[in-house]
């Protein structure tokens, strides 16, 4: 590319959103601004009740704290951006809030793949190796799964964020999207980023296609455990301690995978839906998909809903 048309990315970017769509830019605050209210009052809900209630005191459920507190900064690094996008007619952001808000996405993410492969091995060894699950699961081996879990994370989002932010941008440095998504911003790029490219796909593998692998390997064994069981009750009871995990699981795969793996459209009308399609759908995996999380698991496991019940009880009497 002409190097005379780069530009200095100090100067900051330019956030797209939905521009291009005024009329949606006011229903859509309004419906991210009540999703993200809820993300933050169902996860904090669901941090206070493990933490308050001693039944709770598992690894199951420390892991579940640390995917709570994880929603929260995953949407809390990008929801209020989002927001501020819909209701500026200028929507513009500094390079080093654009660095902090990629940086702690990816590493959000990044560690929320790791986080659900150990919910999937906790589950794993509490269904086909119960005897042994108090010593292979014990406080000495879970605190520092979990500790991996965010070092991992972290780590991955220093490389890939160092390796973005080192390139030079041309044009008007318009990024195509709500928020600093590193693949629109790889687009505004005026040099080679083949160790990009490269360095992407190799955290790919690390953290989805392998998380993905451990997982679906775990539940295989799981599963087929659950089936030997003789009677239907002690089924039934087996499967309802994984099965709010196996939901959360397909809801955070699913999207990612609908989200990277859908065709391309080469009609440029096509193209111009797709590309609002493809900032939806990334908002539905950035806003909708924490929301869930709690309240799958306040549906689907009794534990939490004891431990809500009882939390609420406790409030009215002190009232």
């Amino acid at each position: 590319m002409n190097r005379s048309n780069e530009t200095s990315p100090m100067l900051g970017f330019i956030l797209l959103a939905l521009s291009a769509h005024p009329k949606l830019e006011k229903t859509f605050f309004a419906l991210i601004l009540l999703m993200y209210l809820v993300i933050l009052l169902g996860n904090g809900v669901l941090i206070l009740v493990t933490i308050l209630d001693s039944r709770l005191d598992t690894p199951m459920y420390f892991f579940l704290r640390n995917l709570s507190f994880l929603d929260i900064c995953y949407t809390t690094s990008s929801v209020p951006l989002i927001l501020d996008s819909f209701l500026t007619p200028r929507k513009t952001i500094s390079f080093s809030a654009c660095v902090v808000q990629m940086f702690l996405s990816f590493a959000m993410g990044a560690t929320e793949c790791v986080l659900l492969s150990l919910m999937a091995f906790d589950r794993y060894v509490a269904i086909c190796n119960p005897l042994r699950y108090p010593v292979v699961m014990s406080k000495a081996a879970y605190v520092p799964m979990a500790v991996g879990s965010w070092t991992a994370g972290i780590t991955n989002s220093v490389v890939q964020t160092s390796l973005a932010m080192r390139l030079p941008f041309c044009g008007d440095n318009v990024i195509n999207h709500f928020t600093c998504e590193i693949l629109a911003v790889l687009k505004l790029a005026c040099a080679d980023i083949s160790i990009n490219v490269i360095s992407m796909v190799v955290a790919n593998m690390i953290f989805l296609a392998l998380p993905v692998l451990f997982i679906f390997v775990s539940y295989v064994f799981i599963i087929a455990t659950i089936l030997r069981i003789p009677s239907a009750e002690g089924r039934r009871k087996a499967f309802s301690t994984c099965s709010a995990h196996l939901t959360v699981v397909i809801v955070f795969y699913g999207t990612i995978l609908f989200m990277y793996g859908k065709p391309k459209s080469k009609d440029p009308l096509g193209a111009d839906k797709q590309d609002l399609a493809d900032k939806l759908i990334s908002l539905f995996y950035g806003v909708v998909t924490p929301m869930l999380n709690p309240i799958i698991y306040s549906l689907r496991n009794k534990d939490v809903k004891a431990a809500v019940r009882n939390l609420m009880a406790q409030k009215h009497l002190t009232e």
